[in-house]
């Protein structure tokens, strides 16, 4: 009896043999596997001393990968003046490769390589991060290439991923009227803010998707990476998804002064560099919410692949209380 495997892992040197046999940029000697998350993330060293980054898409309850429109958003941002790893084509013209692995087809891409160092905790690296997120932005507006295959609205970030996550296995009859109340209510508050700025997004701006390096002004500025969950979206849930990252998860904790410092070094910064009305000043609490519901409904998604313990009914019951405390959440908003 064959066995149906959920994700393989194809070795470095094999990625490499891949990315030398379809990408003219000679010899690759040497591979490194660097992580394995929602995709598998290789870097490969060539003949010459150049550096390449290799992202093997996993497969994903939203479906296949937005290799076009990321490709052609990344073009668009670096001729823009955005410090961007842009995508590296086939000697083709194509912007991924198709790899045959036992779970199906994936979508194999290369990018530059890029170096310096995660965003810290200092106001001048926050700021950087933040004025380089509004450029982004900014540049982002007269984008006309392909279209997105996924639009970051409501349906995409809170009521498909409140779906995976009540059919997750660790999911009980007493948890899931709770979870379904909790999106209902969050989806309400979010459509009684009237109509919300969008952008074109990054999707992923955390703080980690980007360096920081010296600029040529001999400052510092921000250099953006891994656009494989960008897309046309709300621009308070992209200002969301850093204080989201950075707020306690435990649901008697409160922020403490060094979180609070960072998120109005962020805001500020960001606020100096492009406005935001204030109906998406208060839509960037209740996304942070939203933030967490598409992080509960991606998990849901890789139990294939990762186990039903990778959110065991004990994660599930502290989300709950952490989400029902956040929808009294109020973020410090002054400059």
């Amino acid at each position: 009896m064959q066995l149906e495997i959920a994700q393989s892992t194809p070795t470095a040197a094999s990625v490499g043999r891949l990315v030398q046999a379809h990408y003219g940029l000679g010899e690759v000697v040497e591979s490194e596997f660097l992580r394995r998350s929602f995709n598998q993330v290789y870097r490969l060293r060539l003949a010459d001393g150049r550096q390449v980054v290799a992202r093997l898409s996993a497969q994903r309850p939203r479906g296949a990968p937005n290799v076009q429109f990321e490709a052609q958003v990344l073009s668009h941002l670096a001729a823009q003046g955005i410090q961007v790893s842009r995508c590296l084509r086939t000697t083709n013209g194509s912007v991924a490769v198709r790899v045959a692995l036992p779970e199906g087809e994936c979508a194999l891409m290369v990018f530059e390589f890029l170096e310096g160092e995660f965003t810290g905790e200092s106001t001048e690296d926050i700021q950087a991060f933040a004025r380089g997120l509004a450029a982004l932005h900014a540049a982002g507006d007269s984008y006309r290439g392909a279209a997105s295959a996924y639009v970051l609205d409501l349906d995409y970030l809170l009521l498909s991923p409140l779906e995976n996550l009540l059919r997750a296995p660790s999911m009980t009859s007493e948890l899931q009227p709770q979870f379904e109340e909790l999106g209902r209510r969050l989806h309400e508050r979010i459509q009684s803010l009237g109509d919300l700025d969008r952008v074109l997004c990054h999707g992923d701006a955390h703080g980690m998707n980007n360096f920081i390096v010296p600029s040529a002004q001999g400052g510092r500025e921000a250099v953006f990476f891994d656009f494989d969950e960008a897309g046309p979206g709300y621009l308070a849930y992209e200002l969301a998804v850093y204080p989201w990252v950075l707020w306690p998860r435990s649901p008697d904790e409160a922020p403490g002064e060094k979180v609070l410092r960072r998120w109005r070094d962020f805001l500020g910064a960001y606020r100096e560099a492009r406005p935001v009305a204030d109906a998406d000043l208060r839509a960037i609490a209740p996304f942070m919410a939203v933030r967490q519901f598409w992080l509960l409904g991606e998990y849901a998604g890789r139990v294939p692949q990762w186990g039903s313990q990778a959110m065991p009914t004990s994660y599930l019951r502290r989300q709950a209380a952490m989400l029902r405390q956040w929808e009294s959440l109020a973020l410090p908003l002054s400059l």
